[in-house]
């Protein structure tokens, strides 16, 4: 590391496509690219209750 500037940035992950196809490549993600949330099911519920209750009237159970 010659440069003092590297090491006070960061750098995204690789990506997969172009334009408004592009995406992070699955692949290269890792924990410490902040991928895991496991409260990620519970807070979609808690945000938007009107969607659960017309999967629920419906029969859909996603679980």
């Amino acid at each position: 590391m010659t440069d003092p500037l590297d090491k006070a940035t960061s750098k995204a992950p690789p990506t997969l496509g172009e334009g408004c196809l592009s995406r992070y490549d699955p692949e290269a993600l890792s924990p410490d690219d902040g991928t895991e949330f496991e409260g990620a099911a519970q807070l979609w519920e808690q945000l938007n209750p009107e969607e659960q209750e017309e999967e629920a009237s419906r029969g859909f159970d996603p679980e």
